[in-house]
């Protein structure tokens, strides 16, 4: 680590939790963080602040106007550019130091497995229950830890999957019966903080999980409320019989 690294990244390197060799892990890490919306807005840029080495940003939509008050890595300027190129130019400005790759089609799942290849790590910021189920299904194969959330409304959702812990649940254990058929936010609305508050959380959890910071999060699926403020954690189990897992 350079001398301006060790000043950008002091106030990490004071926790005895992570401390100089952790900041060296996120300094070698790859994240891929699919889904550079709300959710992946407040991902990425703490991800690139806390100094992750190489972010791979994947998404084949443009920024809207309707989605500026809630995607806020995302600026007026901005507006019908592609979202993983407009969401690089303003992350490049945040840590210039970093490695920044923008992806801008959407990834088959052949696709998807070749990326993984060279991945530590996936945050699933997408807005459908297809896609998560998609990503969810490639990491297990994989074996590559993903973070994955959710946010509508005044409420959000997250749970982390990690193959190589065992007995660890994905995301098809908990909704085997799934249907696309869901609310979206353009049909329901969303509170801006709130998938704020869920994108930093993926952030934080990727970070632990990298850097083998805190306990693991597996097995947990995490609830919270914006109109009480609260967060609840439940319990949740890998099914013997999940037909993406089971035999992982």
């Amino acid at each position: 680590m350079q001398d301006q690294e060790l000043e950008r990244y002091s106030r990490h390197i004071l926790l005895s939790q992570l401390d100089y060799d952790g900041q060296q892990t996120l300094l070698n890490s790859r994240v891929m963080v699919i889904g550079v919306g709300g959710l992946g807005s407040a991902a990425a840029q703490y991800l690139a602040g806390s100094g992750i080495g190489h972010l791979t940003l994947v998404d084949d939509d443009v920024v809207d106007v309707s989605n500026l008050h809630r995607q806020v890595v995302h600026t007026e300027a901005t507006v019908g550019m592609n979202k993983a190129l407009s969401a690089k130019q303003q992350l490049t400005q945040l840590n210039s130091s970093i490695e920044i790759e923008a992806v801008t089609t959407k990834l088959n799942e052949a696709e998807l497995l070749t990326h993984l290849a060279s991945v530590d790590l996936v945050l699933d910021c997408t807005d459908n229950s297809a896609s998560r189920m998609l990503h969810n299904r490639v990491c297990v194969e994989a074996k590559t830890p993903l973070v994955s959330a959710a946010a509508i409304r005044m409420e959000g959702q997250l749970m982390v999957v990690d193959a190589n812990q065992q007995d660890c649940p994905c995301y098809q254990c908990v909704y085997p019966d799934l249907s696309d058929q869901q609310d979206t936010c353009s049909q329901s609305g969303i509170l801006g903080p709130v998938v704020g508050i869920m994108g930093v959380m993926q952030a934080l959890e990727g970070i632990k999980l990298l850097t083998s910071l805190g306990a693991s999060s597996c097995g947990k699926l995490i609830s919270f409320d914006a109109l009480d403020l609260s967060m609840r954690s439940f319990t949740v189990h890998k099914n013997p019989q999940c037909s993406v897992c089971a035999a992982k």
